[in-house]
């Protein structure tokens, strides 16, 4: 098997943004939904495809879990919610959210396959694709079918979540998917009552991003009014957080600004089947200053 198959682009989504996390637990589907609404509220057209076949959260976190999708049995639609993202996952053709997937791994390939090249997203400045936690199938096939212009990594600052994260970047390097950078999670914890801002992970100051040897595009804290909220509705959100999720989205464009065309790298003489990338933090090899050309 080509472990890098011809893609399938759609020429009407100028950019397709992925968000991945090495394990379940990081906050990785709340960090896709904010940078969701922060491009939707700089006036982007955004849509988001909820990747994570058996533990859909994206609709109740978007407000549309009440809503059910449509199909004419050839083509999906979207749910529209009421900052105007577009919303897919499979939770939206269910008859109730707690429905389970019970499918084995070419079922759920399907789906995503079906989500990116059946679905009537129309045209849109960025598609957010929220992964399942790991390297599973699932983000095997989303990496292999859709053209990502760039990951988001999340995770929270942890030695071991580090290694377990590495994992999801150096898959996401070997099928040619950009890592942009990391939103490192839960750092800190915002006290509720005074304020206070108080320390829940002591990774002895050596971050994430520092140990992943990739960009840090946000450190968040933990805030009670984002983890127990039922729904994250952009103006509902303190202004804290609308900042911290208007940065990351900041981030993320700037740094899909400066990731090498295709076209630009194989023109450099940039060639990744005679090169590589051994560090894989890098889409291209010239680049990497661990790669082979480097040294």
């Amino acid at each position: 098997m080509d472990l890098v198959p011809p893609k399938k682009p759609n020429p009407d989504i100028r950019q397709v943004i992925g968000v991945m996390s090495g394990k379940g637990g990081v906050g990785k589907s709340t960090v896709a939904v904010l940078l969701a609404q922060a491009l939707a509220a700089r006036g982007r057209n955004v849509g988001i495809l909820d990747a994570d076949i058996t533990g859909p959260s994206l609709p109740r976190l978007l407000g549309v879990d009440s809503f059910r999708a449509e199909s004419d049995g050839h083509r999906l639609f979207p749910v529209l919610n009421e900052e105007g993202i577009k919303v897919l996952s499979i939770n939206l053709f269910h008859e109730t959210e707690d429905d389970p997937v019970i499918w084995r791994g070419p079922l759920l390939g399907k789906a995503i396959e079906q989500f990116w090249g059946d679905a009537e997203w129309g045209e849109l400045d960025h598609l957010i694709v929220d992964f399942p936690p790991g390297t599973s199938d699932v983000a095997l096939t989303a990496l292999q079918t859709i053209p990502f212009s760039g990951v988001v990594i999340v995770g929270t600052p942890q030695d071991y979540v580090s290694m377990i994260v590495m994992k999801s970047v150096k898959m996401a390097s070997m099928l040619e998917a950009p890592v942009l950078g990391i939103v490192e999670n839960m750092r800190t914890m915002i006290c509720p009552s005074c304020g206070e801002i108080v320390s829940l992970f002591d990774d002895g100051g050596d971050g994430g991003a520092k140990r992943l040897g990739i960009p840090l595009l946000a450190s968040l804290p933990w805030r009670k009014e984002v983890a127990q909220a039922r729904s994250l509705r952009w103006a509902a959100l303190p202004e804290p957080v609308r900042k911290d999720a208007d940065r990351i989205a900041s981030e993320v464009e700037t740094a899909i600004a400066t990731v090498p065309r295709r076209d630009d790298a194989r023109d450099a003489g940039c060639d990744h089947e005679r090169d590589g990338c051994e560090c894989g933090t890098s889409p291209c090899c010239e680049s990497c200053s661990d790669s082979p050309k480097a040294r």
